[in-house]
């Protein structure tokens, strides 16, 4: 199941929710319980092993999200 980005037009809360990709309602919000929630558009990234310092970082992959190549 994927988790979401929601964000609660009551209280203004974002928040994360894992949503069956078949759900089709919103969740309520974590935090008033408002049903009155709207999904976010995610930014992306992707992960990589950065060698001088040892750490991971995370960086908008080339050419954008879901980019195909095309223009």
């Amino acid at each position: 199941m994927p988790i979401y980005e929601y964000k609660c037009n009551e209280c203004g809360l974002a928040f994360e929710e894992l949503v069956s990709a078949s759900s089709t309602e919103a969740p309520m919000c974590t935090a008033c319980k408002s049903p009155n929630t709207v999904k976010l558009i995610s930014a992306c990234c992707k992960q990589s092993a950065s060698s001088t310092s040892g750490g991971e970082s995370y960086a908008p992959p080339a050419g954008g999200c879901g980019s195909s190549g095309f223009s």
